[in-house]
């Protein structure tokens, strides 16, 4: 058996995916396959980790030492040719976390914040709450692959946008955004002075044959309208542990960054758990990193094969990275609440509803691929006996 074919049981582990069904779902008759986490255990060297942590006893104060910044500055290197320096490192316990400080850190109520939808669900939230406004880029899909309408990506920013909240890769529809669409980006973000706020959770979630190119990478001057986030919580199933970091490479950024989060009671440092595994998956966790992308590949065919095989009104749009499949529903001429519906009461699986992405994931829904092959094959067959019966 592979390490990503064991069953797990997550019920009562207080696991949102799995003990939230009732509340979310208004059933625990649904096989869970919506919230971005993973039914894997970590890298065993992770767990090690924490055990040896725990066994310690104490849990005081702690600090990020350069064994730990050393992690990440050697990870981004050797994954994505990306040479950082320490000093532009700050931590935070979450990439949503960040992308709140950032947006109170360089924009003002009232002003206009970019988004590419249909998009993470939080990326509408992190501008509406501090009473930004919320400006739509919507994403062309033609033939089942997304692309950015470069036109009206100019047109917005010319209107006065103050910020530029980058997904890459894009959750929901997993494009690994190509060098020539970053810096076709970045270069128009330059020319009319809009901060870039780049979410890059999914970097390490990459298929073969593409490359995740971090946007600030780019050049100097991109880098220093940039701030990135990261974390090593989706590729290493770690979300619970809050450890993540912002890279920012021009100092006054990087100050007014850390003076937003200090007033939030949020001092520069991780909790003692996430400090460790972090370390731990950065230094050790490569060999199971990649035998997780190709099993994520793997998933991903199967389920575009079996969809096309036996339920060709459910269309994937193929991903060139992530866990998450998008899928288009249309054709089934079920409006967004019927599709929910459906899913839940006939397929009885809990996905994410499309709609929840924006207008553009209209009568779309949201996969999650992150588990073992039973429990896919389990929810895909699911799927196509309820489309069959209609």
């Amino acid at each position: 058996m592979g390490i990503f074919d064991e069953l797990f049981e997550r019920r009562n582990t207080r696991s949102v995916k799995w003990d939230m069904l009732k509340e979310v779902f208004q059933s625990d008759d649904v096989l869970p396959m919506w919230v971005a986490d993973m039914d894997f255990k970590a890298p065993d060297e992770v767990n090690d980790a924490l055990v040896r942590r725990a066994q310690h006893g104490i849990y005081g104060y702690t600090v990020i030492d350069d064994d730990v910044s050393d992690s990440i500055i050697k990870w981004l290197q050797k994954r994505h040719g990306w040479k950082i320096d320490k000093t532009w490192l700050s931590y935070s316990p979450g990439v949503v976390t960040s992308l709140h400080m950032a947006v109170q850190a360089f924009t003002e109520p009232n002003d206009k914040i970019l988004i590419q939808t249909p998009v993470y669900t939080p990326f509408y939230s992190v501008i509406t709450e501090h009473d930004r406004v919320v400006v739509k880029n919507p994403l062309i899909n033609k033939d089942n692959y997304y692309t950015i309408d470069f036109d009206d990506f100019e047109k917005k920013l010319k209107s006065g946008v103050k910020a530029f909240i980058l997904c890459s890769p894009h959750n929901p529809v997993g494009r690994v955004w190509k060098k020539e669409e970053l810096e076709k980006m970045a270069k128009l973000c330059l020319k009319y002075n809009v901060m870039i706020i780049a979410d890059e959770i999914h970097s390490d979630l990459v298929f073969p044959g593409e490359r995740h190119i971090p946007i600030a990478s780019l050049s100097e001057e991109i880098a220093d309208q940039t701030i990135t986030c990261m974390a090593p919580s989706k590729t290493f199933n770690l979300a619970g542990l809050d450890a993540s970091y912002v890279i920012t490479t021009d100092k006054d950024k990087r100050k007014k960054l850390e003076a937003t989060f200090s007033k939030q009671g949020l001092h520069n440092m991780l909790n003692t758990m996430g400090n460790t595994a972090l370390e731990a998956a950065y230094t050790h966790g490569e060999a199971w990193l990649d035998e997780l992308v190709a099993l994520l590949k793997s998933h991903t065919d199967y389920v575009t094969e079996m969809f096309d095989k036996h339920i060709p009104q459910l269309k994937v749009v193929q991903p060139e990275g992530t866990y998450l499949l998008w899928v288009d529903c249309s054709e089934l001429g079920m409006n967004n609440k019927e599709l929910n519906k459906f899913m839940i009461e006939k397929a009885r699986v809990g996905l994410n509803a499309g709609v929840s992405y924006g207008d553009e994931g209209d009568k779309h829904m949201r996969i999650n691929i992150a588990c073992p092959r039973a429990t896919l094959e389990e929810g895909v067959e699911r799927i196509i006996k309820a489309v069959k019966a209609l």
